[in-house]
């Protein structure tokens, strides 16, 4: 896409973005290295939320790595406020959470720094690019039109449920989930909230890419993640009501992900570039 209508970033915005996937590198061993990873992790976590959050920091260092790759004001809009609101929702449960936290370990010092230091990142630059408008966009067809404000108000529905009534909404996942780990995770669905609102409103191809990659493996990884894990203890419910709505859930963002990327695939080989 043209420069003028889509601009790089800038050096020191690269720089952060790599730094960033190092330190998501860590947090993607929950998942592939848990025995490795948890004991150095900054607070004490069960064998599901290792792997869940494993999972979901994989994802986000994929969507990262395409910040970087692409470099350029789209995607990395959508990248950018998605990560500020996931920061700043994860870091104001942190600190609502310190009980959480042993602050004679190195580990939650790193954390608080990663996590403000990333709010202040992305919301500065974000607030600097605010009347900038987005790169253009494809059309998207009626059908999206429809379903992706649909998708936006239940994600976020749900991440407020969690955010705001921990227990309550997090009492039909399969494993126990306490406040902390509900509101931490209600980040996840706000942040998909935020980034499918921002895609609705203006469809720059790579950003309806990068959304649904980043919703496939969220998706993909929270359901590896749990029959990987239940393999091992065997604990899980498999025919409970709650595990079964769980299931449905990330099933629906795996599945909406991949309707994404082909959509994004299509617009990419069917138009030429604006």
């Amino acid at each position: 896409m043209p420069t003028s209508n889509n601009p790089p970033f800038p050096a020191a915005l690269r720089l952060f973005s790599a730094v960033v996937i190092i330190v998501l590198i860590v947090g993607a061993g929950l998942f592939f290295a848990p025995v490795l990873v948890k004991p150095r992790w900054p607070w004490a976590v069960t064998p599901f939320n290792a792997r869940f959050l494993g999972g979901f920091y994989t994802a986000e260092m994929v969507v990262m790595a395409a910040l970087l790759f692409w470099n350029r004001w789209s995607p990395g809009r959508l990248v950018l406020v998605m990560a500020f609101i996931f920061t700043i929702i994860v870091s104001a449960a942190s600190f609502i959470n310190l009980g959480y936290f042993n602050f004679e370990r190195k580990a939650p010092w790193l954390w608080f720094l990663v996590y403000l230091g990333s709010v202040a990142v992305s919301g500065l630059f974000l607030w600097q690019a605010r009347d900038r408008p987005s790169a253009k966009g494809v059309t998207l067809s009626p059908a999206w039109r429809g379903y992706m404000p649909a998708e936006s108000a239940i994600l976020g529905l749900y991440g407020v449920g969690l955010l705001l009534f921990p227990l309550t909404f997090s009492s039909i996942w399969p494993w126990p989930v306490d406040a902390f780990h509900a509101q931490v995770y209600s980040a996840i669905f706000l942040a998909g909230a935020g980034g499918t609102y921002l895609v609705w409103t203006s469809a720059p191809r790579e950003e309806l890419l990068v959304l649904g990659l980043a919703q496939f493996l969220v998706g993909l990884l929270a359901i590896l993640g749990l029959v990987i894990t239940d393999a091992a203890v065997h604990r899980i419910d498999w025919t409970a009501t709650g595990t079964l709505f769980w299931l449905a859930l990330f099933g629906w963002i795996c599945i909406s992900g991949v309707f994404k990327l082909y959509a994004a695939s299509r617009y990419f080989t069917s138009q030429p570039a604006s």
